[in-house]
């Protein structure tokens, strides 16, 4: 028995194959229902031998309710969204969904299309990032009947289930710690703010804790385009090219910090002594770096692994803010 001895795979042949019905079939593709462990094991013996891969969108449409779980994210070149997405794929999968993932590249009219597309799925549930979105997205969730699940912030009102952290909570903390460390003489460098608007939250409550201790930005470098390595190593040489008399420098986030390290490194600039660099978002390359940085770790896995249970949860609307961490490191 091989796959060219079925010209059109369909759940039949695995049934006939399996000497099964089809409904058991279904209920060990779908791992839901009462099946004995060696039918179990049968059944995956001759999808395996066959290569027999499940029509998913024919599933959902034939099932009185969607194992489709709809979810949209801004970018996939930043480790933070894969690990969101890692945590969220795994919840969803233990549960026997399935995700449609779209990608907006921080557009807000791209992200309104994907979520048009993905509601003619007839999703169980949508799952998107941040609060803030183009008019259309909201109207559109609102109306559709689908569960939604906002992620990675919590400052602001959501549509109905809000699973994250508070930019401006990290960020008010990341200043205390530089003033707690004596640093006065602040910069900083990030990427485009009206377009990653949690970006933008975390520069205004970064703005705001310095304000309450009397102190301001001296001098800021803002890229155009979206964060990078390369972005914040060209982002800090031009900064201190306008301002050689920092002390301390916060970045947007880790990729755009690890940049700004690589550009010290090179021009021997001494870390902390002569400036000091603070990042967000805990990233695996920043914390293994030969001077671990100082950064705000945020969970991305469990928020994506929270967000999706409670897509599909018969539970209330809320938000869950399950908190980040300050890791002091070593670059300030």
């Amino acid at each position: 028995m091989t796959r060219k001895d079925f010209p059109s795979l369909r759940l039949s042949d695995i049934a006939a194959a399996a000497g099964v019905g089809e409904s058991t079939v279904s209920r060990v593709l779908r791992n839901s229902g009462s099946v004995s462990e060696e039918t179990r094991a049968r059944v995956r013996q001759v999808v395996a031998a066959l290569g027999y891969v499940p029509n998913r969108i024919a599933g959902t449409l034939a099932a009185a309710g969607s194992r489709v779980v709809g979810i949209v994210v801004p970018s996939l070149t930043n480790i933070v969204f894969p690990d969101l997405l890692r945590g969220a794929a795994g919840q969803l999968d233990l549960m026997g969904y399935q995700a449609v993932i779209g990608v907006s590249d921080y557009d807000g009219a791209r992200e309104a299309e994907l979520v048009a597309s993905m509601l003619a799925w007839r999703p169980a549930a949508v799952m998107i990032t941040g609060l803030e979105h183009e008019r259309a997205t909201p109207d559109r969730l609102r109306s559709s009947g689908a569960r939604v699940v906002e992620m990675l912030d919590v400052d602001g009102e959501g549509l109905d289930i809000v699973v994250g952290y508070s930019n401006r909570a990290a960020a008010e903390a990341s200043a205390r710690h530089l003033i707690g460390r004596g640093y006065r003489r602040i910069g900083y460098v990030g990427h485009e703010i009206s377009r990653d608007t949690r970006a933008g939250k975390r520069l205004a409550g970064f703005e705001a804790e310095l304000a309450r201790h009397g102190l301001a930005l001296v001098a800021r470098e803002l890229h155009a385009g979206p964060s990078s390595i390369g972005a914040g190593r060209d982002g800090l040489e031009r900064l201190l090219a306008r301002a050689p008399a920092l002390d301390a420098v916060y970045f947007s986030n880790d990729d755009m910090a690890i940049g700004g390290y690589f550009h010290c490194v090179a021009r021997g600039i001494a870390i902390p002594e002569r400036l000091a660099l603070f990042g967000f978002n805990g990233l695996d390359v920043a914390r293994l770096a030969p001077q671990p940085l100082a950064t705000i770790l945020t969970p991305r896995v469990e928020i994506g692994r929270e967000a999706a249970r409670l897509a599909l949860a018969d539970e209330p609307a809320a938000t869950v803010d399950l908190g980040f961490i300050l890791i002091e490191g070593a670059t300030a």
